[in-house]
């Protein structure tokens, strides 16, 4: 099994109130969970193009 580490997004800045999704990659799905929860997060499986429209999506909020 190949896991990449958790990644956060870049527009999260640090302080109290940018807690958002974390990402990784594992065995070509990718995985997403709040960072605010953390190990106690659930996470979401998603394929790539299911990913894709992730990103798509929150890029247009």
């Amino acid at each position: 099994m190949s896991t990449t580490s958790w990644r956060k997004s870049s527009r999260s800045s640090g302080n109290n109130n940018s807690d958002c999704v974390e990402a990784r990659r594992q065995d070509g799905t990718f995985q997403v969970r709040d960072s605010k929860l953390g190990e106690s997060s659930p996470i979401f499986d998603l394929g790539a193009a299911e990913f894709k429209s992730l990103l798509g999506g929150a890029a247009r909020v």
